[in-house]
């Protein structure tokens, strides 16, 4: 039997009572700029709730009540350079769906065609050709299975909130359909007092990646483990352990020239280095650069690596502050250079794994698998560290997409040495 997702036709949801607002316009900051590209998250339930659509847009209308900028829309301001969110209320799209399939079909995330497909399927998306002033900041889809466990499908314009922001929109959503008169948190989304870091870095010329999912949570414990016993005193995280067996192997994959730079970059959120309120959901991340030759990444020890990778993480706060009060244009600008003179030597990685969407619960217990989403290949080598299937808890999740299709085997036999 073939899958089949039946979609309702899209609905606009506003807030559920009027609005009080100081101003209808909110300026976005340095930091939201240039972010206005789709994100999808999919969230899994495993258990079922009452009327789960129904009970979803209406809290969905009720929480945009508190966080009304994502119901309006995105518009250039009369500066150059200057963009606002205008606050109209008109609203976020809601889809209805349900499968003809149970849950568990699509909770192993496998590469195969049928998975890839009805992945495909759980989540709304903005046209391929980007973004126009009209379009809404959300896209909500919450597809139902015939075991009675559902997924919530999120996909959002990033300006609008970073997935720290997101996730706590989520959770505020799920206090709702949970009983709560009014979020536990009290969203902020301008922050005049925030001190904004270096922006997030524009990113370098575009590659065509080929989209690959391999990892082995053994092999993590393993790496720990040694890093914990060779530096006593310190932890290694299953991020750094992750990101140092990623380098490496696609460094060993792609390394032509020994002397070219290796650059790897992470994602880092700034709330507690920057002063930012608490309920804040704009954006609030920048981007950390670890930088070494191919030849020491490629035959160094993966615990140097990992070294490597925490040192730069604790290197932040002070970084922070070496920035403060120069113009983000010019704290960025060596490494922008740099992006675009190394290219393909350049891996991206982020992580899922404390933004707090695996918190969100909409009265039936959280959920049982979080996962990014993205039907697209990218076009930078970049991979996304998310948290396990909780039923095999089988340590993480990653979605990669690394290298390009003649780096394939390479890469692939690269993990295979480690494991």
């Amino acid at each position: 039997m073939s899958v089949l997702v039946r979609k309702s036709s899209p609905v606009l949801v506003r807030p559920s009572e009027p609005v009080s607002m100081s101003s209808t316009t909110i300026k976005l900051s340095p930091l939201d700029k240039g972010q206005d590209f789709p994100v999808s998250a999919l969230l899994m339930f495993e258990h079922p709730i009452h009327e789960v659509a129904n009970t979803m847009m209406r809290a969905l209308s009720k929480a945009l009540v508190y966080y009304f900028p994502i119901a309006g829309r995105i518009l250039a301001g009369a500066e150059v350079d200057e963009v606002h969110i205008h606050c109209n209320n008109e609203g976020v799209v809601f889809v209805s769906a349900s499968a003809n399939c149970a849950l568990k079909e699509v909770m192993l995330l496998d590469r195969s065609h049928g998975t890839r497909t009805l992945l495909d399927e759980l989540a709304t998306v903005y046209p391929a050709k980007g973004f126009c002033p009209t379009d809404p900041l959300l896209l909500v889809q919450v597809t139902e299975f015939t075991c009675g466990g559902f997924v919530l499908g999120v996909t959002w314009n990033h300006a609008i909130a970073d997935g720290a922001g997101m996730a706590q929109f989520l959770q505020a959503i799920g206090e709702l359909v949970r009983g709560l008169s009014s979020p536990s948190i009290v969203p902020v989304r301008w922050d005049n007092a925030l001190r904004i870091p270096p922006p997030i870095i524009s990113q370098p010329e575009q590659q065509t990646m080929t989209n690959l999912d391999p990892f082995d949570d053994p092999l993590t414990n393993r790496i720990k483990a040694e890093f914990n016993n060779r530096f006593s005193g310190q932890t290694c995280t299953t991020f750094e352990a992750a990101s140092a067996v990623l380098w490496q192997c696609r460094t060993r994959a792609i390394m032509s020239n020994p002397e070219t730079p290796a650059l790897f970059l992470f994602l880092a959120n700034v709330r507690n280095h920057v002063g930012a309120r608490q309920g804040y959901y704009g954006n609030c991340a920048t981007v950390q650069v670890v930088m070494a030759k191919s030849s020491t990444v490629a035959k160094g020890g993966i615990l140097d690596l990992v070294k490597m990778i925490k040192d730069s993480k604790e290197k932040i706060a002070d970084q922070l502050k070496k920035y403060e009060g120069s113009k983000p244009q010019q704290a960025v600008a060596v490494q922008t250079q740099q992006l675009r003179e190394f290219r393909y030597n350049i891996l991206i990685v982020s992580s899922w794994v404390n933004l707090g969407f695996d918190d969100a619960d909409f009265g039936s217990g959280r959920p049982a698998r979080v996962t990014c989403y993205r039907k697209d290949k990218p076009s930078v080598p970049e991979c996304t560290v998310c948290l396990p299937w909780k039923a095999k808890n089988d340590g993480l999740n990653v979605l990669s997409a690394v290298v390009k299709e003649e780096h394939v085997g390479a890469f692939l036999g690269e993990l295979a040495r480690l494991t």
